[in-house]
C-alpha cells in the first residue's frame, strides 16, 4: 500500500512541475486566404511538400524559402519560414514544427496561411510573396497607457533609434542599468537590407504613434516586426503569464502535497489502529 501510495505522490508532483509551453512557442497570431483547394487535389500534395521541406529545413537554419512548381500556375506554392534571430537550430526547429501543426489546424484546406509564434514565423500561399516588402499592419499590442516620465521616454527612444538605425536581420537593444528598456527588431530574410530597414522604421514609427504612452509595445507588419518592453524582458505580455503560471503551479503543487501528506498520515493512522485491534483480538482468545 505505502510503495503505491509513494508512487501515486511521485506522479502527481512529476505533472505538476511539468514545464509549460516555452515562451517561443506561443501564439501570436494567424491567418488564412478565404480560398480554399479541394481536398486530395494536386495543390495540396504540393501544400504538403511545401510544409515538410520548411520543417526539414529549419533543423539547420533559421531562414528559408521553397517555391513548389505545380502543372499549372495556380497549382505552384510559395512559402518560407523565419526564426527568431537568437535560436539554436534545436529550438528553431521545434518552433516551425508546431507552428506547421497548427496552421494545418488554423488553415485547414486553406490556399494561403501564415502563423507566428514568439519565436518563428511560417507563411504559404498560391502568390509568390518572396522577395516583396509589405508593411501591412498585421497585429498592434500595446501596453496600459500611463503617463511616461522624460527618462521613461528617453530610454525607449534611445532602444528604438537604435533597432531604426540598424540594418538587416535581428537587431536588439538592451540598456546599460537594470530596468532599462529591450527592444528587438527583426525581418523575414527574403529582404535586402534596406527593404528590412525600411520595413523596421516604418514599424517602429508606428510604435511610438499607438503606443506612445506605453512601457511596452509591439508592431508585427507582414514582414517584420518590432517591440520593446521595461525591464529587460524579451517580450511584456509573455513574460508576464510564464511568472503567473509559474506561481499558480508552485501554489498547486503546495496544496496537492498537503493533501497527500494528509491522506498518508491517515492511512498510516488507520493501518496503526488495524494492527492494535488484531492484537487486542487475539489477546482475548
Amino acid at each position: 500500500m505505502f510503495q503505491h501510495l509513494l508512487l501515486f505522490i511521485l506522479f502527481i508532483i512529476s505533472i505538476i512541475t511539468t514545464p509549460s509551453i516555452s515562451s517561443t512557442d506561443s501564439f501570436i497570431f494567424g491567418g488564412c486566404s478565404t480560398l480554399k483547394f479541394i481536398p486530395g487535389s494536386f495543390y495540396e500534395n504540393n501544400v504538403n511538400s511545401l510544409l515538410t521541406s520548411l520543417v526539414n529545413s529549419a533543423s539547420f537554419t533559421t531562414f528559408n524559402n521553397f517555391t513548389i512548381q505545380g502543372t499549372t500556375v495556380s497549382d505552384t506554392v510559395y512559402g518560407l519560414f523565419q526564426c527568431r534571430g537568437d535560436l539554436n537550430n534545436d529550438q528553431c526547429s521545434r518552433c516551425v514544427s508546431r507552428a506547421v501543426s497548427q496552421l494545418g489546424t488554423l488553415c485547414l484546406d486553406s490556399c494561403g496561411g501564415a502563423l507566428q509564434l514568439d519565436g518563428c514565423f511560417v507563411r504559404y500561399d498560391n502568390i509568390t510573396f518572396l522577395g516583396a516588402e509589405d508593411k501591412t499592419v498585421v497585429l498592434k499590442k500595446c501596453g496600459p497607457s500611463i503617463v511616461l516620465t522624460s527618462d521613461a521616454l528617453t530610454r525607449r527612444d534611445a532602444a528604438l533609434a537604435y533597432l531604426q538605425a540598424s540594418g538587416g536581420g535581428y537587431k536588439t537593444y538592451t540598456g546599460s542599468n537594470s530596468g532599462d528598456l529591450h527592444g528587438v527588431a527583426q525581418c523575414t530574410g527574403d529582404l535586402s537590407a534596406t527593404e528590412c530597414q525600411d520595413c523596421v522604421s516604418d514599424a517602429i514609427g508606428q510604435l511610438r504613434t499607438e503606443c506612445g504612452g506605453s512601457t511596452w509595445g509591439e508592431m508585427y507588419l507582414a514582414k517584420c516586426y518590432a517591440r520593446y518592453s521595461e525591464g529587460g524582458s524579451h517580450s511584456h505580455s509573455s513574460n508576464d503569464d510564464h511568472n503567473q503560471n509559474d506561481d499558480e503551479v508552485e501554489k498547486t503543487l503546495a496544496i496537492i502535497i498537503g493533501l497527500i501528506a494528509g491522506v498518508a498520515l491517515i492511512i498510516i493512522f488507520l493501518s496503526f489502529l488495524s494492527k492494535l485491534c488484531e492484537k487486542h483480538n487475539k489477546g482475548g482468545k
